[in-house]
């Protein structure tokens, strides 16, 4: 049921390089794309640089090691790449997370080292024990407080000798730009640059159209013009079916292991409940990172089986944030979300945002963090949207989305433009679902 958007859904032979899982996938019909066979002899590079020593006893060299970062346009191959050369790494002394998680998990160790002096080293210190290569997914730095905390900790990862592989949608000097006080961000810039090689995946395939495209052609009968008028309102279901009758179909597909699964749902009428094997839940909320989160029908259980539907404002309205997706992404592996609007729109004016590291007197023009911003009406949902859709697809949860306009027509212009051409590839990647048969 699940997507997949990881190299290994393949099984890699123990100790095989990059450049050789990469040709012997080649063989297997993925396209041969010249923009990713730089960047897998890049990987195949580093990988070997990182073998001639014991895994275990690679401190001295790592530090003389220089990582990678694979940037360029959404769909092609830059997360499928990093995982193929991090599933060919022997299984111990490497991590690989999502920048969100990883910024959460800085955020939590940050708060469990509170109080002690230079927490930023101590972090680095625990993380270069855990793993001398650190790979993140969808390097993108828009918070502040993420941009100030992300100088000192490469700082400290680098002098440890931890080397960095990532992906990213844009250049290296791009990062957090016109962001609030970005001049103190500009050594974390510099240290990218020094300690990263910048590769661009230039090419003009988007992979996961193409895949689908493939699909539907080849195994459904459907060309790419029928494409959109086959999953543009539900994600992975043709036509409009109920999602009542969808929530119903995957619970009763779920394996026999879910005995004690509890079904809730909310009707027109108020809160109704049902239960499986004798099982109930007191109301119709999830506590979610400490706050309550209205959940139309849920079946809980073992995390491999447990299925939630919310509505979209729900889910990207009000006080969320990227942890809630973290954890709904952790505790669900099938989501439905329906009410889906109409995102962005016209743009309607500018707002004036200003920073707490607003300069004073005569350099107060020269160092003060405000700055113009773009915005459309349903922008602020849109922004989590996006970060839901993104956690989702890193933690392959299989999503069914019943929106009100077709996906192609989802994000209708704002400030989110560039970083919504991503959400709108992965939706599409997520699009192949299957409606679980009766036992």
């Amino acid at each position: 049921m699940a997507h997949s958007n990881s190299a290994s859904s393949q099984s890699i032979t123990p100790m095989m390089t990059p450049l050789e899982v990469y040709r012997a996938k080649v063989s297997e019909n993925l396209v041969d794309d010249p923009a990713q066979q730089q960047a897998v002899l890049a990987l195949d590079m580093l990988f070997k640089q990182l073998m001639p020593q014991p895994y275990s006893a690679r401190h001295s060299h790592s530090q003389s090691t220089k990582g990678l970062y694979l940037w360029g346009d959404v769909g092609r191959g830059k997360t499928f790449l990093m995982d193929l050369f991090f599933d060919c790494l022997p299984s111990e002394g490497k991590l690989r997370l999502h920048f969100h998680r990883f910024m959460a998990r800085i955020h939590n160790a940050l708060r469990e080292h509170s109080g002690k002096r230079d927490p930023l080293t101590l972090i680095a210190k625990n993380l270069a024990k855990e793993c001398k290569v650190l790979c993140f997914d969808e390097f993108f730095v828009s918070d502040i407080g993420d941009a100030m905390i992300l100088a000192g900790l490469f700082e400290c990862l680098f002098e440890q000798g931890v080397v960095l592989v990532a992906t990213s949608n844009i250049p290296i000097e791009r990062l957090y730009e016109n962001g609030l006080a970005r001049h103190r961000f500009l050594p974390c810039i510099q240290l990218l640059q020094t300690h990263t090689q910048m590769l661009h995946l230039d090419g003009n395939q988007d992979h996961r159209i193409h895949a689908i495209n493939t699909l539907l052609n080849n195994e459904i009968g459907i060309d790419s013009a029928e494409m959109s008028a086959s999953i543009s309102r539900n994600i992975g279901i043709t036509g409009t079916l109920d999602f009542e009758y969808i929530f119903d179909k995957l619970v009763n597909g779920l394996t026999p292991n879910t005995l004690s699964m509890s079904a809730v749902g909310i009707s027109d009428s108020g809160i109704r409940e049902t239960s499986i094997c004798g099982s109930r839940m007191s109301n119709a909320s999830l506590t979610i990172c400490n706050r309550e989160i209205p959940v139309i029908r849920a079946a809980i259980g073992p995390t491999d089986n447990a299925v939630a539907w919310f509505d979209f404002y729900a889910l990207c309205d009000g006080p969320r944030s990227q942890l809630d997706y973290i954890e709904i992404a952790s505790r669900f592996k099938i989501l439905m979300v329906s009410g889906v609007p109409k995102l962005g729109g016209e743009v309607k004016g500018w707002i004036r945002a200003r920073g707490t590291e607003d300069g004073t007197g005569e350099n107060q023009a020269a160092t003060t963090g405000e700055r113009k911003l773009s915005y459309a009406a349903n922008d602020d949902p849109a922004r989590r949207f996006i970060s839901l859709i993104d956690e989702l697809y890193d933690q392959n949860v299989s999503l069914y989305l019943s929106c009100d306009v077709p996906l192609s027509e989802l994000y209708q212009g704002g400030a989110l433009s560039f970083e919504f051409r991503r959400t709108y590839s992965r939706l599409i990647e997520m699009s192949r679902h299957e409606l679980p048969k009766n036992n």
